[in-house]
């Protein structure tokens, strides 16, 4: 995720007119009281924010580590972003290993999101990596596997073997463009990105072998580009073991579709689904001069204040959302940067060190750097068999 306008990918028109399955209630509390496996958060900011001076504390206002806050909440996995070169040397090999660390001390498990350039990787930026950009598709295949063994390679090696793995961020229309790019005249098509998403996976299993493979788009409650890329990723022989989504409700629409949608998927292609990206805003109001991405309420989902309490309570139906996907194929869910608070210097774009933070009125820290309860909730709720 990065900040953006509402995307669609090309090539889901030819799959709008899919049906898409009704699922009464949906949305509701499962009768079934199910345990999620997942619960976890995006913290990739984490080490950029504490170098800035960010400081966490408890919901009573203790101040204490972060990772210690989010473990004892009850959060199982921390989600961390991989650039290949970025320009401010953070989210690379380097900075997350350290963080791979303090994560297992800690007992949350790894989840690495490789987004196969030097910036933000989402439907609509795929941008090779500045020393790829050279490179012909036997390149770039081999620059794809040795990338990801190398990283996952030096997680294990160091006692931190990464739990789940994503290969691409958001990839609707691909990777690596424009060789990877799966639509529209100007890409290679699912020839190419097919070769480098095997070589991904190839690569993770090989360093990692009990680790367990993503491909992640962005359609939570489209169910017609979902079917679209899916089908076109089994047809190609991709072998991978998650269906990976993003769902925001601002973008990605009701949660009755996404209900409807990830229990199609999972029905269809016989396989677990996650939310790999959810948010919600506890305010409207910005802590920096920076236009927040949620900021009127005309873009909030009815029923759900910008309030904290209403954030939690986003968090309680995407959690039964997940808890009711049949068969138990609903493995949980991840929000998206919940301790990217404001620090001047750790802002958007990794090239300006004076962009700001668009995202600290979603966070699961409040403007005076406490927990909120959506943090509790998160970790908790549908955490007990």
């Amino acid at each position: 995720m990065r900040r953006r306008s509402v995307l669609t990918a090309a090539g889901a028109a030819g799959a709008a007119a899919l049906a898409v399955p009704v699922l009464a209630s949906a949305p509701a509390v499962a009768a079934e009281r199910r345990r999620l496996e997942i619960r976890g958060m995006d913290i990739s900011s984490l080490p950029k924010d504490e170098a800035f001076g960010a400081v966490y504390r408890r919901a009573d206002g203790r101040r204490d580590d972060p990772i210690r806050i989010l473990a004892d909440a009850g959060v199982t996995h921390a989600r961390l972003k991989v650039w290949v070169n970025p320009a401010d040397g953070y989210n690379d090999k380097k900075r997350i290993l350290p963080l791979a660390r303090r994560l297992r001390r800690a007992g949350i498990g790894i989840w690495v999101d490789f987004h196969y350039s030097d910036t933000w990787a989402d439907p609509a930026h795929q941008t090779k990596p500045a020393a790829w950009a050279d490179l012909d598709v036997a390149g770039l295949t081999r620059a794809v596997y040795d990338h990801t063994a190398d990283v996952l390679g030096a997680l294990r090696r160091q006692g931190t073997p990464a739990d789940l793995v994503q290969i691409g961020n958001e990839i609707n229309g691909g990777l690596l463009w424009p060789a990877g790019k799966n639509w529209g005249d100007d890409g290679g098509g699912w020839g190419n990105l097919t070769a480098f998403l095997k070589a991904g996976l190839s690569a993770a299993r090989d360093t990692t072998p009990r680790i367990r493979t993503m491909l992640h788009i962005a359609s939570g409650g489209d169910n017609g580009t979902s079917r679209w890329w899916y089908d076109n990723a089994v047809s190609y022989g991709l072998d991978f073991d998650i269906i990976a989504q993003s769902y925001y409700p601002f973008w990605h629409g009701t949660p009755e579709a996404a209900a409807a949608n990830l229990a199609d998927l999972a029905a269809r292609y016989g396989k677990p689904v996650v939310i790999a990206e959810t948010a919600y805003p506890f305010t409207l109001e910005s802590e920096d001069a920076t236009n927040d991405i949620l900021y009127d309420p005309s873009q909030l989902t009815e029923g759900y204040p910008a309030t904290p309490a209403g954030q939690a309570a986003w968090l309680r139906t995407v959690a039964d959302l997940m808890a009711g996907v049949p068969g138990g194929k609903g493995l949980g869910y991840c929000y998206w940067e919940g301790v990217w608070t404001y620090r001047a210097g750790d802002g958007w774009d990794p090239a300006d060190p004076t962009s700001g933070n668009a995202w600290e009125n979603l966070a699961l820290f409040d403007f005076h750097d406490r927990a909120l309860p959506g943090l509790r909730t998160l970790g908790r709720y549908r955490g007990n068999a």
